[in-house]
C-alpha cells in the first residue's frame, strides 16, 4: 500500500510541474479532431 501511494505523489508531481505540457498536447489534439470534422463535412 505504501508503494501505491508513492507512486500516487510521484505522478502527482508529474502533472504538478508538466500541466502546461499536457494542456498544449490536448489542445493539438482537440484542433486536429476538430479540423478532420471539417475536412469530412
Amino acid at each position: 500500500m505504501q508503494h501505491i501511494v508513492s507512486g500516487y505523489r510521484g505522478f502527482t508531481l508529474l502533472v504538478n510541474l508538466n500541466w502546461d505540457r499536457i494542456l498544449y498536447l490536448a489542445t493539438i489534439a482537440v484542433a486536429l479532431m476538430a479540423g478532420g470534422f471539417v475536412g469530412s463535412l
